[in-house]
């Protein structure tokens, strides 16, 4: 898919009265645009049971990934042009009708051996494969923090807004964005013109320090 944006809509967003703004905004996109969505309060669930009930890390994994589809479902119910999407294919068929596909990331992410099966990867770097794996120009990754012009990756690992995994599985091909609250007044007029919302993050450089 040709200039294809992939968008990590946090999982924090959830709880956000801003919800309805943003996926509004997103649905201005002009071009084709995959959603991928974060596990929110339902990966939060999974976190306390396993604290209480004490399994693997290996069925965590499973189940934060189908807390990120009960997120995506609930994303698809309050849009208008958002469709639940489950491989590539279905992803070009749902942009080349003039839809927004939403990521349901279990058959994609559960058979790729390569991603790790515990808690060191979660939706963002799941996001950032999925962009490498599509071969999307850009990756905007949707969190309740604004950052500064400058910023580079390393720092947003060490602030602990991207996991550890994240820089292991963005593809240096990939332009990453990161979009957080101050954006909201004009990222659906960048989406509707075909751009990307929030700052342009580098990969290499002098880190500096996130904004908190």
């Amino acid at each position: 898919m040709q200039n294809l944006t992939v968008l990590k809509l946090g999982g924090s967003f959830a709880v956000s009265p801003e919800l309805p703004r943003w996926i509004a905004a997103i649905e201005l996109s002009a071009a084709p645009l995959v959603v991928v969505p974060g596990g929110g309060p339902f990966a939060d669930a999974v976190r306390r049971a396993q604290a209480r009930m004490g399994f693997d890390d290996d069925t965590a994994h499973v189940m934060a990934i189908h807390a990120m589809e009960q997120y995506g479902r609930a994303i698809v119910a309050l849009g208008t042009r958002l469709v639940e999407t489950r491989d590539a294919q279905e992803m070009e068929a749902a942009t080349g009708r003039g839809a927004i596909a939403v990521w349901m990331p279990s058959t994609m992410a559960l058979s790729d051996p390569d991603i790790a099966r515990d808690w060191s990867v979660t939706s963002d770097s799941l996001a950032a494969w999925l962009a490498g794996r599509l071969q999307a120009s850009r990756l905007v990754v949707m969190k309740q923090i604004d950052v500064p012009a400058g910023t580079v990756l390393d720092a947003l690992v060490r602030a602990q807004i991207v996991d550890p995994a994240f820089p292991d599985h963005l593809d240096p091909g990939t332009a990453l964005h990161l979009c957080g609250p101050s954006e909201l007044p004009r990222a659906g007029a960048l989406l509707a013109r075909g751009e990307a919302p929030g700052v342009r993050v580098a990969c290499h450089g002098q880190a500096l320090v996130a904004a908190q």
